[in-house]
């Protein structure tokens, strides 16, 4: 059979809904306008202008696509999807650039970038220089991206008559994007719901534990999104308090379980909630990585309940912040060779799916292990029949392709890109927890890009190259890498 190229790629819609999305970016604007003004800060110029040219353009794409078809194929969202995180980087990127704060191109683009995919990984040598308006700024892109421009948008796009599940079916990471309501827009809602709450809660929290009310909205800001961007050099480091670490702490934990089990549980579906067999893997690890680490940091010769209890969280706080891809760091943990590689690890697994967190997802590394466990048992019984079971229901064996073809692309993907940072002058410890950080959305690695170090020794095409694989490692590959495919443009 001939395959032809559609001549069918509807133009308009995408420029319509990259239109009412850039509106959505304007109202953040003036929301880091408004504490601009407020702390008198001369950024509030900068912001005016980023708001002026969202509107703008944002006005230019909803005219472009006023008369366009609401229907959204896969194929047109897919690349406003791509094209929305990358435009919104380029106008976000303004206060940072205009105002000198950032005067590199390359490295506003960079942290805008990082920010807008809760990354987390930073240039800045000096945060605490920056006005509290950029500061602010650096929160709220985490924030906005943290549950997904797109699925937060969802909850507005029927205003412009869009059908938005294509949209969400490319945004939503992980392979649970099970629907809360039939409506997607009622899904986004909910979600968007719970997001609100767990945010609200935890500034509410950091506040009565001795943060700044800027402060705590910043931090709460970037720990549910789990962004990692703090208003601090030091990081949570600079508060010195346990209170503060522990909110931290239970707030990443919170972050990074599925949103949707959330739903069951204020809906009274306890026994949902604690059956869920990825939330209860990712406690599981994140405990026995705990305890693990914690036993290899102890001080055998000063063992007391304080000592241990200071220990117990400092190890703690690292797996949370590590594993549900915040980077946020309490303790420095870049001396920690002998557990290197198990914390390496907790940021390759990352959070649970639905999540705001980055890895490869609890439930995919789950299913591999139930998937080669059963494997063995075939062998041994070769004409038993052993399906792979998730919650009590058989996963089909096309999800597990999938999921086993994504693991090995995540592989490749880390392999060649590190290569790629080892050939522009990064070291090779370096490059390969750069590689794996940014696909997992992390921040920090391991060795000079540690926690108490940065992005800034990179050259600026590794920048670039980090920068893009961000964005691939946010939108789980494949919505991206399908772009660039000869088969993705044919019928």
């Amino acid at each position: 059979m001939n395959i032809t190229y559609s001549k069918g790629f509807n133009y308009a819609i995408v420029a319509r809904l990259l239109g009412g999305l850039l509106l959505v970016e304007s109202i953040f604007f003036l929301f880091c306008g408004a504490v601009a003004l407020y702390y008198r800060e001369s950024t509030s110029l900068y912001f005016g202008l980023a708001f002026a040219v969202a509107v703008f353009l944002g006005t230019t794409g909803m005219l472009v696509g006023k008369n366009a078809s609401t229907f959204v194929s896969k194929r047109e969202g897919s690349v406003v999807v791509m094209i929305t995180w990358i435009i919104f980087s380029f106008i976000g990127m303004q206060p940072y650039w205009l105002s000198g704060s950032i005067p590199s191109f390359t490295d506003a683009f960079f942290e805008t970038m990082s920010g807008f995919t809760t990354t987390g990984a930073s240039i800045l040598q000096d945060i605490e220089v920056l006005p509290k308006s950029l500061l602010f700024w650096r929160s709220i892109t985490h924030w906005i991206g943290g549950l997904g421009i797109i699925v937060i948008t969802m909850a507005v796009l029927p205003i412009f008559g869009f059908n938005g599940s294509q949209i969400y079916s490319a945004e939503v990471t992980g392979l649970s994007k099970e629907k809360i309501h039939p409506k997607i827009s009622g899904t986004a809602k909910r979600l968007l719901s719970i997001y609100l709450g767990l945010t609200l809660a935890g500034a509410t929290a950091l506040y009565f534990a001795g943060m700044s009310l800027f402060d705590a909205v910043c931090h709460s800001l970037a720990t549910v999104s789990t962004g990692g961007f703090s208003t601090k050099n030091a990081s949570i480091n600079f508060w010195n308090s346990p209170s503060v670490e522990w909110i931290i702490i239970v707030l990443m934990i919170s972050s990074g379980i599925n949103f949707s089990v959330y739903y069951y549980l204020l809906k009274g579906k306890f026994r949902k909630f604690f059956k869920d067999e990825e939330l209860r893997t990712y406690l599981i690890i994140i405990m026995v990585a705990t305890i693990i680490i914690t036993l290899n940091r102890m001080d055998i010769t000063n063992l007391s309940l304080w000592s241990i209890g200071d220990t117990l969280r400092g190890c703690m706080f690292t797996v949370s912040s590590l594993m549900t891809t915040t980077g946020f760091y309490a303790v420095d943990y870049s001396d920690w060779h002998s557990v290197a590689f198990l914390l390496l690890l907790l940021t390759f697994i990352g959070g649970s799916a639905g999540s705001t967190s980055g890895g490869v997802k609890v439930i995919r590394v789950l299913l591999v292990f139930k998937y080669c466990y059963y494997e063995f048992k075939r062998i041994v019984h070769p004409n038993a029949v052993f399906p792979v079971r998730y919650n009590g229901q058989s996963i089909k064996e096309d999800i597990i392709t999938r999921l086993l073809a994504f693991l090995l692309l995540y592989v490749i993907l880390s392999l060649v890109g590190s290569a790629i940072l080892c050939f522009s002058g990064l070291g090779f410890e370096e490059s390969i927890s750069a590689m794996v950080s940014c696909l997992g959305n992390v921040g920090p690695g391991l060795g000079k890009l540690g926690p108490i170090d940065n992005y800034s020794v990179l050259s600026d095409f590794a920048k670039w190259f980090i920068s893009f694989a961000m964005l691939v490692g946010r939108l789980e590959f494949f919505t991206v890498l399908l772009i660039f495919t000869p088969a993705f443009w044919k019928r």
